[in-house]
């Protein structure tokens, strides 16, 4: 199989969809790969680097969507790079549809094989392609609020784990999954007040016991979100439903009673945010006040660190990207319900129903296309 590597083109996205290792293993599996020149660049790898792992290297992102089957990028595609999608072309990528209807839109009417890698699952019931970002966003978020809360960027000028005779932050974290456990244990090492929330009460076990009772957990409802958040000085909303929009759990009116210079990171907002004033932002312009509430909703928190990123997510899709081309996308979907499951657009059709749901458009079973 020919598979082509585009550079992002994302604002301030500079993690690419194979490292060389990744292509050298390709090549040893007897597949070619086309990666665009500079691709690597945001992550300290020369267009050398990539032809001595045995890759070729193309001059525009035109180039690669011309002469490759398959085009492994990190993040969604934007408007330009849909338009030189084709029929019959694989994408694997993260893509995020649910909030995104123009996207998906575009993806319907390429006719390509659109593979997400937010909605592929394993045998656990987790997300293993998404679990690595949503660690590195997790820690993240713990730094970016704590920017968010100094004073020059518009927050209440406190310092996270405060100092002897100081009482330290108080950090909400609504959602107990990856990226909750993530931004706890960071929030933990910076010695804040840790409240964190979530509706499965195994969930908060499992976190009692990994954190030794050293942060307070809360079963998540509207009361408790309410309180904990109006008291809050950092909220980080990590809450996740697979492939649909994340729940508005923090609504305006909650907003307008919060401290004044509290800070919000919303790490949901890839799939449209759980807080109902957050707006998708960049790295350029990561903030913006609500009520005098600091939001950072940045859509690709991940690519701040990208050579890290890149790594932790190459890691996780070599596999995946293994078996599709030494198979074919038909047979390694077929073969693999875990990768069925993330198939979300096919030949012109919606085959995630969260997608669907969210967005009011058709929904038609991968398998019977498929078969």
């Amino acid at each position: 199989m020919i598979l082509g590597v585009p550079k992002e083109i994302k604002t301030h996205e500079y993690r690419v969809g194979m490292v060389p290792a990744l292509v050298k293993e390709l090549v040893a599996n007897g597949h070619s790969v086309n990666v665009e020149k500079s691709a690597g660049l945001g992550i300290g790898f020369s267009d050398e680097d990539y032809v001595n792992a045995g890759a070729k290297i193309l001059d525009t992102a035109q180039e690669i969507f011309d002469t490759s089957e398959m085009i492994v990028k990190v993040k969604e595609p934007q408007p330009s790079e849909r338009a030189m999608l084709r029929e019959d072309q694989i994408l694997f990528t993260y893509l995020h549809l649910a909030p995104d209807l123009e996207q998906t839109q575009d993806l319907i009417k390429s006719k390509a094989i659109c593979i997400a890698y937010e909605t592929v699952t394993d045998n656990k019931g987790h997300l293993p392609l998404l679990a690595p970002m949503s660690e590195v966003a997790g820690r993240m978020s713990i730094q970016a609020g704590a920017q968010a809360l100094e004073k020059s960027c518009g927050g209440r000028g406190l310092l996270l784990g405060g100092v002897p005779g100081v009482e330290p932050a108080k950090i909400v974290i609504i959602g107990g999954g990856v990226v909750g456990a993530n931004a706890a244990q960071m929030a933990l090492g910076q010695r804040a007040n840790v409240v964190i929330l979530d509706n499965n009460i195994e969930v908060l076990r499992s976190l009692d016991r990994q954190f030794g009772g050293s942060i307070k957990t809360v079963f998540s409802t509207k009361d408790a979100i309410e309180k904990h958040v109006i008291d809050a000085d950092l909220v980080i909303g990590g809450v996740l439903v697979a492939g649909a929009s994340a729940p508005k759990l923090v609504t305006k009116e909650m907003i307008k009673k919060m401290k004044t210079g509290a800070a919000i990171v919303d790490v949901a907002i890839d799939q449209g945010g759980c807080v109902e004033t957050s707006v998708a932002t960049t790295h350029s312009e990561p903030t913006y006040l609500v009520d005098g509430v600091v939001h950072y909703c940045v859509a690709n928190m991940p690519g701040a660190v990208a050579r890290t990123s890149t790594f932790a997510l190459n890691n996780a899709t070599l596999p995946y990207i293994l078996k599709i081309a030494n198979k074919g996308y038909k047979k390694a979907l077929l073969e693999d319900q875990h990768l069925m499951n993330g198939l979300n657009v096919f030949k012109g059709k919606v085959t995630y129903k969260s997608v669907s749901d969210s967005l009011g458009l058709e929904y038609v079973k991968a398998e019977d296309l498929l078969n």
